[in-house]
């Protein structure tokens, strides 16, 4: 039944994907920037609804920028739900932008691409990041680095949070949970870790009989002048109250 139930959806899926990116291509450089973050914003909810993952927003998403959205991350679709709650710009490692199909999309939805690895790449992006936050944009980033187990929060990253230290701009903590919609406890169907592929991972959520994605909005918060750690654990476990909250 679960095979069944991953092939219509996969037949669901698929067309959305390509009109997606017929959309980023074609459509794309003849609008403006907010009809381009309503159909970003209107494509990803349709997404879920084909995917069956059920949305539910808590808190208030930020109206307008600048602001950076730091949020727990546990799987390769927490973008999508983030964005069909409120459109940002995510900043991402540079391997999604090779990602088949879901690189196009990211790099069409206005990701910054970063270079972990690399100190001086990491200061561009923090350029452009504080750019981005001066135009008055929306910005995410999610500061574990990777993909959690959805239970445990890793360590945060501070040096994410550089740009809001530079620009003087408020953090917004979110927090993301996945739910079983029978059980209410926490799902697996959407976990993206270790050495599974997107692939594997992609294919265990079209089985799966359904998803409840929270995402929970906490208050925006200045640094108040505390260290680059200190704010950033301060958010971390503000992030873990607000998902079992």
């Amino acid at each position: 039944m679960s095979q069944l139930r991953a092939i219509c959806k996969l037949c669901l899926f698929i067309p959305h994907l390509l009109w997606g990116i017929f959309s980023t291509y074609v459509l794309f450089p003849i609008l403006t920037q907010q009809q381009k973050n309503r159909r970003i914003e209107a494509w990803s909810s349709a997404l879920l609804g084909k995917l069956a993952i059920k949305l539910v927003v808590k808190g208030e998403p930020p109206a307008t920028g600048p602001v950076l959205l730091v949020s727990n991350h546990i799987s390769w679709l927490d973008i999508l739900v983030m964005h069909a709650s409120k459109h940002c710009r995510f900043v991402s490692k540079a391997d999604v932008k090779h990602w088949p199909v879901l690189g196009a999309l990211a790099t069409g939805a206005g990701t910054l691409y970063i270079e972990r690895e690399s100190r001086r790449d990491a200061m561009r992006v923090v350029h452009h990041m504080c750019e981005a936050l001066q135009n008055g944009d929306i910005l995410a980033v999610f500061p574990e680095g990777t993909t959690g187990n959805g239970i445990d929060l890793l360590p945060f990253h501070a040096n994410l949070l550089q740009a809001a230290v530079v620009c003087n701009v408020p953090i917004q903590p979110v927090a993301l949970t996945y739910l079983d919609p029978d059980s209410g406890q926490t799902s697996q169907a959407m976990s993206y870790i270790g050495d599974e592929s997107l692939l594997e991972s992609l294919w265990r959520t079209l089985k799966s009989k359904g998803v409840v994605a929270i995402v929970t909005y906490g208050e925006p918060q200045l640094s108040n002048d505390r260290s680059r750690r200190m704010w950033s654990d301060d958010l971390r476990v503000e992030i873990q109250r607000l998902r079992v909250d």
